[in-house]
């Protein structure tokens, strides 16, 4: 089935239409992990008991400038989600075990962004959502002034999609972004800019 695709920097005036989107993928998170301080139980029970807070956090964020995520639209329905944000406000990301202090982050910092994850309603994948998030959080981060923005896909045979949830491997490759630490499930991918231009 066809639809109109637009991609747009998340607004507060979308947020029920994306906390709708969340809800129709099972998923409580509402894009608040990288945000949570508590452990990996307290995670799991903040899931299962208080995903309200979840999607307040969620709230929180959508006020925020320069925007923290793309929402794609078909009609006022979203359809898809790219956490996107400046790469200091996901020191949990970089913070991972398999992630931290790696020779690759070593450089100058500032004007890094960051992917952080993609959510797309199950009955719109493979329709190119995922493509139209990318290359929106592209010129949104170049917008703002980012010199480059890195990913973090997941790279396996066989995983369903929500396992995915960083991005698929190859879509990422075919829209500019390069290996900078190659790891064999967990690559690190960056797309630098020309800030000249």
């Amino acid at each position: 089935m066809a639809f109109s695709l637009v991609c747009e920097p998340l607004r507060p005036a979308r947020l029920g239409a994306l906390a709708e989107l969340f809800r129709r993928a099972g998923s409580a998170c509402f894009c608040q992990y990288f945000h949570f301080e508590g452990d990996k139980n307290a995670w799991l029970a903040r899931l299962a008991f208080e995903p309200e807070q979840n999607e307040r956090g969620l709230g929180e964020r959508a006020e925020l400038d320069p925007p923290r995520g793309i929402v794609a639209l078909d009609g006022s329905e979203v359809v898809g989600w790219m956490k996107l944000e400046p790469a200091e406000e996901l020191p949990k990301l970089y913070g991972q075990r398999i992630y931290r202090n790696l020779p690759c982050f070593g450089a100058d910092r500032r004007g890094v962004w960051t992917i952080g994850c993609f959510l797309v309603d199950p009955a719109r994948r493979r329709q190119g959502v995922a493509r139209a998030l990318v290359r929106s959080g592209v010129d949104t981060a170049r917008a703002h002034g980012a010199r480059a923005l890195e990913v973090f896909p997941r790279r396996a045979e066989g995983v369903g999609a929500e396992e995915l949830w960083t991005g698929p491997f190859p879509l990422l490759e075919s829209e500019g972004f390069e290996i900078v630490h190659d790891q064999a499930q967990y690559p690190v991918m960056r797309r630098a800019f020309d800030t000249q231009s």
